[in-house]
C-alpha cells in the first residue's frame, strides 16, 4: 500500500541529477503499484451516453492515474516539483520530467561518443586497488547502457584483462589458457583478481619484514 510508513520512508527523491537510475527505481515503483501502464497511457473521456461498463473503465483509470501521479510527487524534490505542480495526469507529468532531464536522442548520442572515448583509454592505475578499477569500470559501462550501448560479459572481460596492471601479468595468462572468457562473470573475474592481490601484498609485507631484518 502506498500509505505504508516504511514504503514512504525508502521512495526515492529525485533532485534533477541520476535521471537514468531514478527512472529505473520509478519503474520498478510502478510495477509494484500496478500503474505502470497508466503512465504511459492517456485517459480516454467516456461519452455521455457511455455504457455502465466504460464509466467503470474510466473510474478505475482514472484512479490509477491519481496514483501514479501521487507516487510522482512523492519521490521528486520541490523544484523539480514546480515543473510538474499544474501537470493533471501522471503521463503529463512524466513526459514534462522526459523532457527536462531524459535528453533528447542527438545528446545522448554525443555523450556515448564522450563515454566510448573514456572506455577506449580506461586502464587500471598502477597504485590502484582491483575493486576501485571495477567500480570505475561498471560505473562507465552502465553509463553507456543509459545511452544506449550494452556491452557483452565478455567484452568487459577482456577489456579488464589487456588494462590491469604488470603485477597480474601471471594471473592474466593463467585465466586466459584455463578459461572460456565467454564464460567468465565479471564478478567471478574480480573475486579472483582480488584474492591474487591479497596474495601478492602479503607476500610484498613479508619482503619488507625481511629486509629490516636483515638491515639491523
Amino acid at each position: 500500500m502506498v500509505g505504508n510508513n516504511n514504503f514512504h520512508a525508502n521512495l526515492p527523491v529525485f533532485d534533477g541529477k541520476n535521471w537514468d537510475m531514478w527512472v529505473k527505481q520509478m519503474k520498478v515503483i510502478f510495477t509494484f503499484q500496478e500503474v505502470f501502464d497508466q503512465v504511459n497511457a492517456e485517459i480516454a473521456e467516456h461519452p455521455a451516453n457511455a455504457t455502465e461498463e466504460q464509466r467503470t473503465t474510466f473510474r478505475e483509470a482514472k484512479k490509477k492515474d491519481n496514483k501514479a501521479l501521487f507516487l510522482i510527487h512523492q519521490c521528486v524534490d520541490s523544484k523539480v516539483l514546480e515543473k510538474i505542480a499544474d501537470a493533471e495526469t501522471s503521463k503529463a507529468a512524466w513526459d514534462i520530467l522526459q523532457k527536462s532531464y531524459g535528453g533528447d536522442t542527438k545528446v545522448k548520442k554525443v555523450k556515448l561518443q564522450a563515454l566510448k572515448r573514456q572506455y577506449e583509454l580506461l586502464e587500471m592505475k598502477n597504485d590502484e586497488k582491483v575493486a576501485d578499477y571495477f567500480t570505475r569500470l561498471v560505473t562507465l559501462t552502465n553509463q553507456m547502457k543509459n545511452c544506449g550501448n550494452t556491452l557483452e560479459e565478455q567484452e568487459k572481460v577482456e577489456k579488464v584483462l589487456r588494462t590491469l596492471t604488470s603485477k597480474f601479468d601471471h594471473i592474466v595468462v593463467t585465466i586466459e589458457e584455463t578459461k572460456d572468457l565467454s564464460e567468465v562473470k565479471i564478478e567471478d573475474l574480480q573475486s579472483t583478481l582480488e584474492a591474487h592481490e591479497m596474495k601478492h601484498g602479503e607476500r610484498d609485507h613479508g619482503k619488507d619484514d625481511e629486509q629490516v631484518l636483515l638491515a639491523k
